[in-house]
């Protein structure tokens, strides 16, 4: 199946003819590391006859499972992007993504389509070590953002994705010149559909405060009766996109997100949203946790708090004592664990991380 392709393309410095595809991608098969063979065999996918690309969601809210992108959308997707982040012909980009996840499939597809000049390094913490040039753009997860910050200046754009951002590093990115924007998004939406400016910051007066997630442009929104996200792509679908993902509508196009409503916790009649409080508690906690809900004979559930790391006793009298949370709020226990198991991205997978915390109860 022949795609959309740009003549301009380049691949770590040498343009590449369409026809040349092909070679490039065997070669990376079956001489390159691991991540470079992801890439090969995309590139093959891509070439190849089939109208969609296999692509196996992140599992960070539940079972993972195997979705099926049509090509034509995904082309469709980066031309999107192209145009609202004014990335065309001849961008310089760097791909730090392993193209096993949809952000890093997508950056490839967009520079096929747009004529980047491709520049590809492993997908390792810090990306830019590897690398002396300077780059117009690079997408990146929040813990690749967070180690590059002494030399992110040499992106002028980052789109970051994959992990909730948090306030601390939205707070560090004030001063730099680079712009960063955070993705909206999921595998099924064939990457982000919708982007906030985290810097410079709206609001002068307040650094690391995050705007609302704007739509981009075709791309329409709902909020269902439960408060959940809809979500209209036209080039994906004509059926609309539910999500599970709680959200404050600023208006038509905007919206601020606020948790999972699967992860919502009934605790005794009282619903409380993690995602929420776990903003609070940021500040204070100088670790990686979530807060969760499990079984209680009494609530019904009960919020409990999971941190990553060796056990401390002072931690919740730590939460206690802040005043960050209202009584009904605060946590009725404290579990440790000495690593979170994450995804590719670095988003921490809940429901992974819970069967390991229980097992055997």
């Amino acid at each position: 199946m022949v795609t959309e392709f740009n003549t301009a393309f380049s691949f770590n410095g040498l343009p590449i003819a369409y026809a040349d595809l092909s070679e490039v991608a065997y070669s990376l098969v079956k001489e390159g590391d691991p991540y470079e063979r992801e890439i090969g065999d995309f590139l093959l996918d891509w070439i190849s006859e089939s109208e969609h690309i296999l692509q196996r969601t992140s599992g960070s809210t539940g079972s993972p499972k195997e979705i099926h992108l049509s090509k034509k959308a995904m082309v469709k997707s980066a031309l999107l992007t192209g145009g609202f982040l004014d990335l065309g012909e001849g961008t310089r980009t760097l791909l730090c993504l392993p193209v096993s996840s949809i952000a890093g499939k997508m950056m490839l597809v967009r520079a096929l389509t747009l004529g980047w000049e491709l520049t590809v390094v492993a997908p390792e913490r810090t990306p830019l070590w590897s690398v002396t040039e300077d780059f117009d753009f690079a997408a990146m997860v929040p813990m690749q953002l967070q180690a590059s910050l002494k030399d992110i200046d040499r992106v002028g754009k980052v789109l970051v994705g994959g992990a909730p951002v948090s306030k601390e590093l939205r707070e560090a990115l004030v001063g730099k010149n680079t712009i960063v924007y955070e993705s909206y998004g999921m595998s099924e939406t064939a990457s982000h559909i919708a982007l906030r400016k985290l810097n410079p910051p709206e609001n002068e007066d307040s650094p690391g405060e995050a705007p609302a997630f704007q739509a981009l442009p075709g791309i329409t929104l709902e909020q269902d009766k439960n408060d959940c996200l809809v979500v209209y792509v036209p080039f994906l679908s004509k059926d609309p996109i539910q999500t599970n993902d709680l959200v404050s509508m600023q208006d038509a196009q905007s919206f601020y997100w606020l948790g999972r409503a699967d992860h919502i916790v009934n605790s005794g009649g009282v619903k409380l949203v993690p995602e929420l409080l776990e903003t609070r508690l940021e500040p204070i906690l100088n670790r990686r946790f979530f807060l969760t809900g499990i079984p209680d004979t009494v609530l019904g559930e009960k919020l409990v708090l999971v941190a990553e790391g060796k056990p401390d006793e002072e931690l919740m009298a730590k939460v206690q004592e802040s005043g960050l949370l209202e009584k009904y709020e605060v946590p009725k226990a404290v579990y440790f664990l000495e690593t979170f198991k994450e995804g590719k991205s670095g988003k921490i997978q809940r429901p992974e991380i819970l069967r390991e915390l229980f097992k055997g109860e």
